[in-house]
């Protein structure tokens, strides 16, 4: 594969990250929205503003590698954050819901950064999605583990 072609898939790959962080920013901040615990939804608020952080690390390494960086999400995204809108409605703001649908999200956000990390590209590039991956995970693993406390709360 020729230099062009690399940079080409490495502008392009970060773009479908620079999409998936813009619909984790929406989509936190939407389940936030829903949250009744206000631990909850400060986390949620967090999350939001890390995945906005991601998008806007992505957004500058595109246009360092003279690309043409994305400015929003994918319509994907809108119809997931439109279920958990009338998920949350109809099971009366639930938090395990809300944290059921987050979890779905990052589940999403972490197989593209996986698969991301398979295109070739430089260090640098690897570095910084490995390091915006890692992010994901924890997200990931912290809804998980709330949403087994929920969970196990709702059994009891």
């Amino acid at each position: 594969m020729s230099s062009e072609n690399k940079l080409k898939e490495t502008i392009s790959v970060l773009n479908d990250l620079i999409e998936t962080s813009k619909d984790g920013q929406k989509g936190f901040s939407e389940a936030a929205g829903h949250a009744h615990a206000p631990e909850l939804r400060t986390l949620l608020e967090s999350y939001a503003a890390d995945c906005e952080k991601s998008a806007s690390e992505l957004q500058a390494c595109v246009i360092n590698l003279g690309g043409t960086p994305e400015t929003s999400g994918t319509a994907a995204g809108a119809l997931h954050r439109g279920w958990l809108n009338l998920k949350a409605s109809m099971s009366g703001d639930d938090d395990l819901a809300l944290l059921e649908e987050c979890e779905r999200g990052e589940d999403h956000a972490k197989a593209e950064y996986i698969k991301a990390m398979q295109a070739p590209m430089s260090g640098e590039v690897r570095d910084l999605l490995q390091r915006q991956c890692d992010g994901a995970k924890v997200h990931h693993d912290r809804i998980r583990e709330l949403r087994n406390q929920h969970r196990e709360a709702e059994t009891i």
